[in-house]
């Protein structure tokens, strides 16, 4: 019976130490996270497949310095890393805070458009302005004023 016990306490040993490696093995084919801008054009490309059209409109439109000290979180933004070859000669980022109601609740987000100004119109556009607004019927939270084939501004 002691015999029997040493074995099975190797066995859970080994079976520990193989499913450690399975674990590194499949992390390390994952490769390394995606580049945030990646992750964001992603976003944008599946929104403006699947998203639903609502009315908002534009709160403002901003430039915030690259070098933010403060988290993405705390800002409340899709940021970026400070080093984004997106950013344009002046070191800015532009963002256009919008605003949309689903269903009775009302959403106040922004979007960074650096690198979609000519989409965007910018120059066109104003505080107060109309906009249309693609969201995630699953997620209303997540939504877009801009893609880069698609355009909420007028």
């Amino acid at each position: 019976m002691k015999h029997f016990l040493v074995e099975w306490r190797a066995l859970l040993g080994l079976a520990a130490v193989l499913l450690l490696a399975a674990a590194m093995g499949v992390y390390s084919l994952r490769g390394r996270p995606r580049d945030p801008q990646e992750t964001e054009r992603r976003r944008r490309a599946r929104l403006n497949q699947v998203g639903r059209i609502v009315e908002g409109q534009v709160v403002e439109i901003l430039e915030a310095p690259a070098d933010d000290p403060r988290p993405a979180a705390s800002r409340g933004l899709f940021a970026r890393q400070k080093s984004s070859p997106a950013i344009p000669g002046n070191g800015k980022r532009t963002l256009v805070r919008y605003s949309y109601s689903i269903s009775g609740v009302s959403y106040e987000t922004a979007q960074d458009v650096t690198g979609l100004e000519e989409r965007a119109c910018l120059d066109r556009v104003a505080a107060g302005q109309p906009a249309s607004v693609k969201y995630d019927p699953a997620n209303p939270g997540n939504s877009i004023l801009i893609a880069e084939d698609w355009s909420g501004l007028r």
